[in-house]
């Protein structure tokens, strides 16, 4: 398996397996919002590409590219390389600086960082046939309004992770009544019991209940109707951080 990040100029943007961290996560008494094991592995399944230098980014609200100006904290790299407003209409695109190249059945999801939200701009998602694709794809944020917004250097302005798009073409999504699958249903129905009856301890604050302070079920990967714990359950994604090029092969 492998996603080879082809650089185009010497200054393509840097590549990190993603951050599980937000600061708006961290913020929260006691940090729970990472108690919501989902939020953190999304944030963490794929890798960012950070912005090379600090950009203001100022749109006044009109459809042709001179109504977006971008300044660059630095001279170098050149702003135009590192974005424009190729789209118009309140547009920016980022350049990756990368050719990417997946295997055979692989496709590239292109996004904004998940479950990180950024006032007054709006990641536009993309999904990349990198299996052949011999030129760069560009990451794409939509103004929301008129105003000025900024991204820091070393900031992720896109997050990529893969995908075996083709393949969901033959999946058949089927509707059923739960009641249809006897074993599914009693789990299902034992968990609600067991959340109902914590809650409801809970805002009596029932002391024991306080001092768990929430269910871990999930956290652990925890059947609650039987107790066992799943073989598969991960809580913790740890990415590989793209390697550079052995002596020789280019840089």
């Amino acid at each position: 398996m492998r996603l080879d990040c082809y650089k185009i100029h010497e200054w393509a943007p840097q590549i990190v397996p993603g951050e599980g961290r937000r600061a708006w996560m961290d913020a929260f008494q006691d940090r729970h919002p990472y108690r919501c094991l989902p939020l953190t592995m999304a944030n963490c399944t794929g890798w960012e590409i950070l912005c090379p230098i600090g950009l203001t980014i100022e749109w006044d609200g009109g459809m042709m590219e001179e109504n977006i100006r971008i300044t660059g904290d630095e001279p170098w790299p050149p702003v135009k390389n590192v974005a424009d407003s190729h789209f118009r209409r309140g547009i920016v695109t980022f350049h990756t600086g990368h050719l990417f190249r997946t295997d055979p059945g692989w496709a590239v999801w292109a996004m904004g960082p998940p479950n990180e939200p950024k006032d007054g701009i709006y990641p536009l998602s993309g999904l990349i046939e990198t299996e052949w694709l011999p030129f760069p794809f560009t990451m794409n944020w939509q103004m929301t309004r008129p105003g000025k917004i900024r991204f820091e250097k070393g900031e992720p302005f896109c997050f990529i992770t893969l995908v075996q798009d083709k393949k969901m073409e033959e999946i058949q999504p089927t509707l059923k009544l739960l009641e249809t699958n006897e074993a599914l249903h009693k789990e299902f129905t034992v968990w609600a019991e067991s959340r109902g009856d914590f809650n409801k301890r809970l805002n009596n604050r029932e002391a024991e209940a306080m001092k768990a302070r929430w269910q871990r079920h999930y956290m652990k990967g925890e059947n609650v109707a039987t107790g066992d714990s799943t073989d598969s359950h991960v809580t913790k994604r740890r990415l590989k951080t793209p390697k550079p090029p052995l002596p020789g092969l280019g840089g």
